[in-house]
């Protein structure tokens, strides 16, 4: 349940920051042993300055301040806390031409 909800919060943040007529593209794959999922879209992308800070609890961009103010700057934070209490990782990156990608990498199952 807890996966399902960072997910859920990346395409929440996708739709939300791509405008009408914009692409939100969900990806799954394997590799070396672990689950990859990429959300990646051509919305407003991340500033520079706002990198560092993208975990943060309360955190939101200026970016996305201006264009959704009603927001709270959970969504990402929590997103990380259940990733790494799975053992894996997050990040999000620029797109080259504009928008960014999610990247979650969940470790495989092992017995």
């Amino acid at each position: 349940a807890r996966l399902a909800q960072v997910f859920s919060n990346l395409l929440n943040n996708a739709s939300k920051y791509t405008p009408g007529g914009g692409r939100i593209m969900l990806k799954l794959a394997a590799a070396e042993g672990a689950a990859v999922i990429t959300v990646t879209d051509n919305g407003i992308g991340i500033a520079p300055e706002d990198r560092a800070h993208l975990f943060e609890r309360l955190y939101r961009g200026r970016r996305a301040r201006e264009l959704r103010p009603s927001g709270t700057g959970l969504g990402l934070a929590i997103a990380h806390w259940i990733v790494t209490a799975h053992g894996g990782s997050i990040r999000l990156d620029p797109r080259p031409s504009g928008g960014t990608v999610a990247t979650v990498v969940l470790p495989g199952h092992t017995e």
